[in-house]
């Protein structure tokens, strides 16, 4: 009885024994199993973020190099022909319209300054530069109208596509929304875009037509991040909101700046107004002491001098004022 009894012991004991010997490695086996399954989650991890940054850094690159590649098409597109001028200022007439239109405007000028006794000679001169020069300067401002118009409209439209491709729809809907609901002249040139789509164009070609006609550092990223997007995919909606931001900023800034210099493009009209002011006031009040200017040779040389250094004086405090953001 005894000797079983103590059998019965020696064998828990043993059985315990092995218990605690067997539980903590099989507990340690098990706690070595979740750090491996932990180590290898955080190894998959890692590569799926470093799979997210390559995948971004790669288009990022895209970008910088189409609108590298966008940027210096349009630096060697710099000088304009008289059909992009007229095509850029959204005007409806012909390059013909217009080259008849400054031959007319020039003619008249001649005719005016040749019946107010100027020599023939000098109204020719001063009818050709006329012609020449002050057409090409109104185009010039309605197109710089145009532009400042379309950018000043450009956040809203990319804001309106970017609300849309959140909620669902597709490019082509939301950029229809934007040529529904938006302000001139956002509404048709994205409209022209749609029009080029039903033509059978893809949303990379048709949105081409937006940097042809508002040939801009602005419309040229629009463009780009849409072409980009179209190529290899992305977050749209991302890329157009860190633009319309971006594009809210400029203008933001551009507005400062306009405060800013609005003294010293002040001070320059004044300076450049001055004389021919002054040459007004002095021939109200003695009308004869300004006329050797109109009627001898040397007068007219002045006067004609007098001109030149004038304009060039104009031009240089005109760009002293004007700062590009």
């Amino acid at each position: 009885m005894g000797t079983t009894l103590l059998l019965a012991i020696l064998a828990m004991v043993t059985v315990g024994a092995a218990g605690f010997a067997l539980v903590p490695s099989a507990l340690g086996n098990k706690r070595a199993e979740q750090r491996k399954k932990a180590f290898q989650g955080d190894i998959r991890a890692n590569r799926q973020a470093a799979d997210v940054n390559r995948t971004r850094e790669s288009r990022r690159k895209t970008v910088q190099q189409a609108l590298k590649a966008q940027t210096q098409e349009l630096n060697a597109k710099k000088r304009l022909t008289v059909s992009d001028m007229i095509f850029q200022a959204g005007m409806k007439i012909t390059p013909a319209v217009y080259l008849r239109n400054s031959i007319i405007f020039g003619v008249v000028l001649f005719v005016v300054l040749f019946v107010a006794q100027v020599p023939y000679y000098f109204a020719a001169v001063f009818g050709v530069a006329g012609g020449y020069l002050l057409p090409r300067m109104y185009v010039m401002n309605r197109r710089k109208r145009y532009q400042n118009k379309f950018l000043d409209e450009l956040p809203n439209a990319i804001e309106a596509i970017v609300r849309g491709v959140k909620t669902g729809l597709p490019l082509n809907d939301s950029m229809r929304v934007v040529a529904k609901d938006t302000k001139e002249p956002v509404k048709s040139e994205f409209g022209r875009v749609l029009d080029q789509q039903s033509f059978g164009f893809s949303m990379t070609e048709a949105v081409q037509v937006l940097l042809e006609r508002v040939p801009l550092p602005e419309v040229n990223f629009f463009v780009v991040v849409i072409s980009v997007q179209q190529q290899s995919g992305g977050n749209l909606s991302e890329a157009l909101g860190n633009l319309a931001r971006v594009l809210r900023n400029r203008k933001q800034m551009k507005a400062k700046v306009k405060a800013m210099s609005s003294e010293a493009k002040a001070s320059a009209g004044i300076i450049g107004s001055l004389p021919i002011v002054v040459a007004i006031l002095v021939s109200i009040v003695s009308p004869s002491y300004l006329a050797p200017l109109f009627t001898t040779n040397i007068g007219l040389v002045c006067l004609g001098g007098a001109v030149v250094m004038m304009s060039a004086g104009i031009f240089i405090m005109y760009r002293m004022v004007q700062f590009e953001i």
